[in-house]
């Protein structure tokens, strides 16, 4: 086979093997190993090591798609500033999830409305993402509704088990699911079915004393509470709404330009 002759079959061999970053740089990777000398190992190397990171960029993308993550809601966009309680080494520490999820453990976030709870659970879950892991984020109103639903078809257990694809679930505002003795029962399912096993992220307005509003059964309430707590980081965020302090910001600075 003569060079010509190379480089037109070259292209459909690379579709046959599903190498498209190959078809993408092939020639432009050839031309630069031409100038510069390169060997016939360097050359290879570097498509492979191009393919490599084009297949990781994809998966990622496709794995931040599937969890329903904020991407604008990341730990570079997190005001630290905002919550000086918040140790911004150790959370990113915990963004790598080396430790806790292997371990099954749970990050419990707590505070009142608007000091940036959900955007730090988000901005964990986007590096989780980073460092292979699959994570998915919902509403625990939404989720309990879908758990209730399955329930009543006799499918609880076989969505307990797709749920179990995740490393790491998301139940965001947990303090707002119903006191539905229904309700409140999946959602102790789902708890108990994760315990020690799989990760959760979870963030309440309310402490713990307040979680009989949660849960209908004192006695569950305290056992849902133990699940979560055992060989879990609780993050209590003592700040003003950071929301409104966006907000006066926002109002300032226009009065500024108006001015």
């Amino acid at each position: 086979m003569n060079h010509e002759q190379a480089k037109v079959i070259l292209p459909i061999m690379l579709r046959e093997l599903r190498l498209p970053a190959f078809l993408h740089f092939w020639e432009e990777v050839g031309h630069q190993s031409d100038h510069d000398g390169w060997g016939s190992a360097c050359y290879l190397a570097t498509l492979c090591e191009t393919e490599i990171q084009t297949r990781n960029t994809r998966r990622m993308a496709r794995k931040l798609k599937e969890s329903g993550l904020n991407p604008g809601k990341s730990l570079s966009t997190f005001d630290f500033g905002q919550v000086p309680m918040i140790n911004k080494t150790h959370i990113l520490a915990l963004a790598t999830g080396d430790v806790w999820i292997k371990g099954g453990g749970n990050i419990l976030i707590f505070g009142p409305s608007g000091v940036g709870k959900t955007h730090l659970a988000h901005g964990i879950g986007i590096q989780l993402i980073e460092h292979g892991m699959r994570v998915m984020v919902t509403r625990t109103t939404e989720l309990v509704q879908k758990l209730q639903s399955a329930k009543q078809t006799l499918t609880l257990p076989a969505m307990l088990r797709r749920l179990d694809k995740y490393d790491c679930l998301i139940l965001d505002d947990i303090g707002y699911a119903r006191r539905d003795t229904h309700e409140t029962d999946v959602l102790f399912e789902l708890i108990s079915e994760r315990y020690e096993r799989k990760s959760m992220i979870v963030t309440c307005n309310q402490s713990f004393g307040e979680w009989d509003s949660i849960f209908q059964d004192k006695a569950m309430a305290v056992a849902a509470i133990d699940r979560l707590v055992y060989n879990s980081t609780i993050l209590q965020i003592n700040a003003d709404s950071y929301r409104k302090a966006s907000a006066l910001k926002k109002m300032e600075a226009t009065k500024r330009t108006a001015g």
